[in-house]
């Protein structure tokens, strides 16, 4: 494999991925957030100028129940932390495919496209590695006793 058929097929490729999962972490991010600041906003709102057939115990419950799903929904999926962690590995992509392309440091060698490539393959498998990493704490997180053994 070439360093065209290399970039093309992998690093574009991943750039992309990272780009777009990185776009739908923030729209997921801001709209829940949002949300749950509209809801916060209005529970003092209704509760104080709320008419009486109006059903203000039932409406408050609702807002104070969804932004408590709101809140777990953002932490379970970390959609705040996946943003900010795809967009890193994007930037990171992109640096190094321009550093890559205009032969700047560290790829002014001669043969510089193995660097590229482990390089490059290093910054995937982080963010690979990492998510990894999250995925088997929450696994243990669910377990009864946190994962912990009943003997320790």
């Amino acid at each position: 494999m070439n360093d065209e058929e290399y970039i093309s097929s992998r690093v574009d490729d991943q750039i992309g991925w990272y780009d777009r999962k990185s776009q739908a972490a923030q729209r997921w991010f801001k709209l829940l957030r949002g949300t749950e600041i509209v809801a916060a906003a209005a529970i003092p709102l209704i509760a104080g100028f709320a008419a009486d057939p109006f059903p203000v115990t039932l409406v408050l419950g609702l807002l104070g129940a969804s932004i408590a799903v709101i809140s777990a929904a953002i932490s379970l999926n970390q959609f705040q932390e996946n943003w900010t962690e795809y967009r890193t590995t994007c930037e990171s992509l992109k640096h190094e495919k321009f550093l890559y392309m205009t032969k700047a440091e560290p790829y002014h060698e001669e043969e510089p496209f193995r660097l590229f490539v482990q390089r490059v393959e290093s910054l995937i498998s982080k963010e690979n590695s990492a998510w990894s990493q999250y995925t088997q704490a929450s696994i243990e997180n669910t377990k009864p006793n946190g994962g912990k053994n009943q003997d320790g």
